[in-house]
């Protein structure tokens, strides 16, 4: 017989060892179900088997079992003679979700061995998550069809180039939210990380860099689209999911812009060809609600290993989304350039690439800012930052707030609102005199009838 049925027959008892407990007695009664008859190569089989796999049973893998099984002695006997092993049926492994890491020691995961448990707890039809998970159903080149998951809008950078939000459609972007809030965000990220965190934000970003010597900004080129279908993957994966249920996880997180999108007016000229290969491949889609937290846990040997730079140095770190930041004495402005280099090669290693342009190097007697907070004393607002805003306000007030909301925002009451609070965190005075405008600004009921927005609404 060809060395193909060979390994077909190693494989078969391999399936049928992982089947059930990793007990010899319980390994062998498996193998005569498979085989049809006992053995006597068996039993020595069986023992060694769950001598050198048995305490990692639930991790053992078809290979790894197969090529002792075909290397076995006894076995090659058998397989010569005239009584040849022959499967007569085949068992397989029932799905199991392995116990989760020592590093998510605490941490209470969803239990998702199959895929019909995961469709269960995302409260789909197993044929809706199938629909979902889909990853080669629409045309690659395909712009607008509603096959695809998603709508596309492109939002034009300072620099004249653009990214494109991918924005899921209702009923997928309600699946993301169970994902987001029931599994991802129980996952511990690395602390130098302050973006899309409770508790987090640009204020707690920039507080560890004030009254430095000097302080250095770096930042990553399309942060989302660089996180690949791969690594979003490896890291449901790491929770232990099996190979089903992590590809179909990865799938429902991740997303390819259509070629044809791509190659629109609105795209074609602002995008090159590196970010075009990014967007057409399978990333986090910047727009869908788990993008932010499985950039951050893709990113957690990139902040592992750029905090130990830092601290090699004598600097602090921190990121925020994109944003990396370290600060430090006058030692660390003197090899400002010795560090980019070696922060642009972390990068690179890591599966992300420095934006070089974006680069500052900002010394004490010049503005230090990150995310538009000031930290050369303490950290404050950017007087720029709210010039505008109180400009803004003041035209709201005499004019409307229509007058006003030049991108379109579906809530602009709440987007004021929120760049209020967040001016007020980082400056109280001023923050009271902005929220004093805003109080004043006429907005409109839902039905129509005029109403001020303060204290005498």
């Amino acid at each position: 017989m060809p060395s193909s049925y060979l390994q077909y027959v190693a494989n078969a008892i391999a399936d049928a060892m992982l089947a059930g407990p990793a007990q010899p007695a319980s390994i062998v009664e498996r193998m005569v179900l498979a085989l049809g008859a006992p053995a006597d190569w068996m039993s020595g089989l069986a023992r060694r088997i769950s001598r050198r796999f048995g305490k990692r049973w639930d991790s053992v893998g078809r290979h790894e079992l197969s090529k002792i099984i075909a290397d076995h002695a006894a076995f090659v006997l058998a397989w010569q003679s005239d009584n040849r092993p022959r499967v007569v049926r085949l068992l397989t492994r029932p799905p199991v979700q392995r116990q989760a890491p020592p590093w998510l020691h605490g941490v209470t995961l969803p239990q998702l061995p199959t895929l019909a448990d995961l469709a269960d707890w995302l409260e789909v039809e197993p044929t809706e998550l199938d629909w979902f998970a889909d990853r080669w159903r629409a045309p690659a080149h395909a712009a607008a069809t509603p096959l695809h998951h998603y709508s596309y809008k492109a939002i034009e950078k300072r620099d004249g180039r653009c990214r494109i939000i991918e924005i899921p459609k209702s009923r997928l972007r309600t699946v993301q939210r169970k994902v987001l809030h029931g599994l991802l965000d129980r996952i511990p990220v690395h602390d130098a990380a302050h973006g899309f965190r409770r508790g987090r934000n640009t204020l707690s970003f920039a507080t560890p860099h004030a009254a430095k010597a000097v302080v250095i900004r770096f930042d990553l080129t399309d942060f989302f689209a660089s996180v690949h279908a791969g690594r979003v993957y490896s890291v449901f994966r790491d929770f232990c999911y099996p190979l089903a249920v992590a590809r179909s996880l990865t799938a429902l997180c991740t997303n390819r812009v259509p070629s044809g999108r791509l190659l629109e007016a609105d795209v074609r000229e602002r995008i090159d060809w590196l970010g075009r290969q990014r967007y057409r491949n399978r990333h986090l889609p910047q727009g869908a609600p788990t993008s932010p937290a499985l950039a951050n846990l893709c990113a957690y040997r990139l902040d592992l290993r750029l905090e130990g730079l830092a601290r090699s140095v004598g600097a602090t770190y921190t990121r925020y989304a994109d944003d990396l930041a370290f600060s430090g004495d006058e030692d660390l402005a003197r090899i400002a350039e010795r560090l980019s280099i070696r922060v642009a090669a972390i990068a690179i290693e890591e599966g992300f690439a420095l934006n070089l342009r974006k680069t500052r190097v900002m010394r004490r007697g010049a503005r230090q800012h990150l995310a538009g907070v000031v930290v050369n004393s303490h950290p404050n607002l950017a007087r720029p930052m709210f010039d505008t805003l109180k400009a803004i306000l003041t035209n709201c007030v005499r004019h409307g707030p229509h007058s006003q909301n030049r991108d379109a925002h579906s809530d602009f009451r709440a987007h004021l609102a929120g760049r209020v609070a967040h001016l007020a965190m980082l400056n109280a005075g001023r923050g009271a005199k902005l929220k004093a405008i805003f109080e004043r600004i006429v907005w409109e009921r839902d039905e129509g009838g005029p109403v001020e927005y303060g204290s005498n609404a």
